[in-house]
């Protein structure tokens, strides 16, 4: 499958063949290691990072794609274990054409074979658009400072945790990797934001009583091997990618990533190690920041206006 693997035994069975090889570990791997593998690491990363307590009530953010699939997967195999503690998967529906329609039908298809609750909340209900009449009302009105992606991005975040709180959730737990932390994380450097890189991490703080909480179970699972589970575990995913992706800037960090990775293996996790050993002194900036009520939807905000109301006023006079 991947190369340096062919023909070479397992390094951790010493029985079976390998077929993948962890070029920053050194280790080869046959299908049935690499899929306990990373099943061992989701759970020593909810350990390492105290994510959840026993009788937590999860609202799992699945998108249909392989990430969030395949953490479903994991955290339902975990959640057995621990009979005091809940799945429900959320689904946003952001009103992409041609596109959401399959990931929504293979979002409740993988609930439905696994026992769990599936909610889907939609930004036209929310917020009165899909993201089609965003971004063509954007276009329209000539307004380029933002990507579709960024538009999405703010209004996605607040769907989820909307719909967390509708299903009495005590965490969210998102599908990003470790390539998303490291992509987050020089995004955030390069565009001077001190303040989001200090509040993205692992388990977010408890900022507000109306956030749920955000926990990232996979946020040392590289991206390629959350692809390799799904498909050794024949778990069924959405693989086209979304149309607007394209436009965001993240993919040319997506990029420069994969291409040191490629060069020098461990980078993505020399990034994401390198702002954890800083977190004590990010975690007093991220204290310093103070919610309030938005004075328009009554949702938090960092000042007078919310960010997604902010957007919303921008959309509805175009």
């Amino acid at each position: 499958m991947c190369q340096d693997a062919t023909a070479a035994v397992c390094t951790v069975c010493k029985r079976r063949e390998a077929f993948f090889f962890r070029r920053y570990s050194g280790e080869r791997l046959c299908r049935k290691c690499f899929a306990e593998s990373i099943e061992a690491k989701v759970r020593a990363t909810i350990a390492k990072y105290n994510i959840f307590s026993f009788d937590d009530r999860i609202a799992v953010a699945v998108s249909g794609g392989k990430d969030s699939l395949s953490l479903l997967h994991i955290l339902a195999k975990i959640e057995r274990r621990h009979p005091k503690a809940s799945l429900v998967a959320v689904t946003v529906d952001e009103g992409i054409r041609g596109y959401r329609g399959e990931a929504l039908a293979i979002a409740a298809a993988n609930c439905k074979t696994l026992g769990i609750e599936h909610h889907v909340v939609a930004f036209k209900e929310l917020f009165g658009f899909t993201l089609d009449e965003i971004v063509a009302k954007a276009r329209e009105k000539g307004a380029c400072e933002l990507t579709p992606c960024a538009y999405c991005g703010v209004l996605r975040r607040r769907a989820l945790n909307v719909a967390a709180r509708e299903v009495g959730a005590d965490k969210i737990a998102t599908a990003h990797t470790l390539d998303d932390e490291a992509q987050t994380i020089l995004l955030n450097i390069f565009r001077g934001d001190i303040t989001r890189l200090a509040k993205e991490k692992p388990v977010t703080d408890e900022a507000h009583p109306l956030f749920v909480q955000k926990v990232r179970p996979f946020c040392e699972i590289p991206e390629k091997e959350s692809a390799l589970y799904a498909y050794v575990k024949k778990i069924r995913f959405q693989d086209v990618p979304c149309p607007y992706a394209s436009e965001a800037l993240r993919n040319e960090m997506r990029f420069m990533l994969n291409r040191m990775e490629e060069r020098h293996p461990g980078t993505k996790f020399a990034v994401f190690k390198a702002i954890e050993r800083l977190r004590p002194a990010l975690d007093e900036i991220a204290r310093k920041a103070d919610f309030k009520e938005c004075a328009a939807c009554g949702e938090p905000a960092a000042a007078e206006l919310c960010k997604v109301c902010e957007l919303l006023r921008q959309v509805e006079r175009s």
